[in-house]
């Protein structure tokens, strides 16, 4: 029976365009006959397909199982019926094949062979993909915004693939129109039986790391360090640096001249607020570091509560150490890993001209008494 004559130039074509190899497929295409042939047949016939890829012709055999007494299914046959056969030297336990050609089947064949062929492919190249992505989880990746209906939307990383962001993955207020290029961050790469699926983020913390390691050369150089991020995606972040280099400043670095690095990254997120804090092993230091631009006056730690400090600062920072909805305060508190109270305390008053003046004729007064 006939599959073609060039089913091995076919074959080999797709080898070279799909980097699908020969062997396999064509292990793929006996198998599928091989239940092909099956389901043809309407039982638990085990059978046996070659393939013979120098003139396209397939052989199929009928195998069974030699047994002693009656059979059980089409998969066996008994020792007596195989002798009647012809198989004279057969014994218990011994198989034996018998070609057969089924009226018809070449067609099936044919049709099988396609099939396979096509799903092969199909399976081929949602292989690469995976490959070429699951190799890229953790990095940035950029897009184009595909399709935005409710909750689905898709990314076009490439011309064949497509990403998915799903609803806690996206920036709370970002608009994701069609044709739009974003940077993502790649979170996960799962296979399923439509293929690979591909999840995206614009609110994982690493993220912001790996946008400040492409526009920061001091951290691409390991020569400043990120120790910490925290984020509320879309408003406002905390990113903890140190530096390796006593002659490198931190802060300075990753802000750049004019605030131009840091605005950069905070354009790409949504117009993200972008607190850079100087890291410090002295936490009480880190922690005042960290409610930056509040300047504050005092820290006290909690000594009857783990990992507790008060904080006081005056009136007029009261709003900037707290931050719109304690969000100051709740991004330091995570980025610094403490429980964070704030306080008010006043600066004593100092004593004005007119008061040492009050207090020096009150001396006076007091001593023309006693005269």
């Amino acid at each position: 029976m006939q599959l073609g004559k060039d089913i091995r130039k076919v074959l080999k074509q797709i080898e070279e365009e799909k980097g699908l190899s020969e062997e396999i497929i064509v292990a793929s295409l006996e198998a599928a006959m091989v239940s092909a042939y099956r389901k043809y047949k309407g039982g638990n016939q085990t059978a046996e397909v070659h393939i013979d890829l120098e003139t396209g012709e397939f052989t199929l055999y009928e195998v069974r199982l030699v047994v002693e007494g009656e059979t059980s299914d089409e998969s066996e046959i008994s020792i007596a019926e195989a002798r009647r056969r012809g198989n004279d030297d057969v014994e218990v336990g011994d198989v034996i094949r018998k070609e057969v050609f089924p009226e018809d089947f070449g067609r099936i064949a044919a049709q099988t062979a396609r099939q396979v062929i096509i799903q092969r492919l199909k399976d081929a190249e949602r292989q690469v993909i995976y490959e070429q992505f699951s190799d890229k989880i953790g990095n940035i990746i950029t897009g184009t915004i595909f399709k935005a209906e409710g909750d689905q939307i898709l990314v076009r990383l490439n011309e064949k693939t497509e990403a998915i962001i799903p609803k806690e993955e996206r920036i709370i207020g970002e608009k994701y129109l069609p044709g739009s290029r974003m940077k993502f961050y790649l979170l996960d790469v799962r296979q399923t039986t439509r293929g690979p699926r591909i999840i995206v983020s614009r609110t994982h913390p690493k993220l912001l790391h790996k946008l400040l390691e492409l526009e920061v050369p001091e951290i691409q150089d390991g020569v400043v360090e990120i120790r910490n991020i925290v984020r509320e995606a879309g408003t406002r972040a905390k990113i903890a640096v140190a530096s390796l280099d006593a002659n490198v400043e931190p802060l300075g670095a990753c802000v750049g001249k004019q605030g131009t690095r840091i605005k950069s990254i905070s354009n790409e997120l949504h117009g993200e607020r972008i607190d850079i804090i100087v890291w410090s092993p002295d936490i009480l230091t880190y922690i005042r570091n960290s409610l930056s631009p509040a300047k504050v006056l005092k820290i006290e730690p909690l000594l009857d509560q783990d990992r507790s400090v008060l904080v006081y600062v005056r009136s007029d920072q009261l709003s900037l150490a707290i931050g719109k909805a304690g969000q100051n305060v709740r991004l330091a508190a995570r980025l610094t890993g403490w429980k964070i109270d704030i306080k008010v305390k006043e600066d004593e008053k100092l004593p004005t001209m007119k008061d040492l003046f009050e207090d020096l004729s009150s001396v006076i007064e007091g001593q023309e008494d006693k005269g």
